[in-house]
């Protein structure tokens, strides 16, 4: 595994010198090798395809117009899945104006793991989906992509304490449709 990954690391250096070349041969890989991953990456927040498509196409644009700001000794699957993430983000601000309000905390919860067994994961997707666009957003950002909640804030110009609440009340929602889910297939 570990000579498998070093291998992937290494094609990506010649690819990346390449792309910094302007190679189309490059550029054709490089969205060959990362668009179907990054494209559910997109999804996580782009609900409709066509729009998480031309989210990609934007994102890869940027990858091959900012591929010189990418640092060698990181991974580039990373580098392009951070930039999918911001042009997904882009998109949700400019386009569907992310509306994220702020109101009374509720107390936290946990969602014991025998329950989430229980589910498919296109069964949890389709279920983060239905969430309101600034549960979703959050969500993804935080159990999904690891950003920090003071990360998360600066990324959508919102308090970490905002941040906080839309994660709470995300998790409170999925845990109410994951009880409702539950209680319709026992019957």
């Amino acid at each position: 595994m570990v000579k498998l990954l070093r291998i992937n690391q290494d094609a990506d250096v010649v690819l990346v010198e390449k792309l910094r070349q302007g190679d189309r041969k490059a550029q054709a890989k490089t969205f060959e090798k990362y668009s179907a991953q990054m494209l559910g990456v997109s999804r996580r927040y782009v609900q409709q395809l066509e729009d998480a498509e031309e989210v990609l196409c934007n994102s890869f644009i940027k990858v091959f117009g900012q591929i010189t700001q990418f640092k060698k000794e990181g991974d580039l699957g990373a580098w392009i899945r951070r930039i999918v993430v911001n042009e997904s983000l882009n998109y949700i601000r400019y386009k569907k104006n992310l509306f994220v309000e702020l109101t009374e905390d509720h107390p936290e919860f946990s969602t014991p793991n025998v329950v989430l067994q229980k589910y498919a994961a296109e069964d949890l997707l389709n279920m983060i989906n239905e969430l309101p666009l600034g549960y979703r957003t959050v969500f993804n950002l935080f159990a999904i992509e690891g950003y920090s909640h003071s990360e998360i804030a600066e990324m959508l110009s919102i308090s970490e304490a905002t941040s906080k609440s839309q994660l709470r009340k995300a998790r409170i929602r999925l845990q109410e449709k994951l009880e409702d889910h539950q209680r319709v297939n026992s019957i």
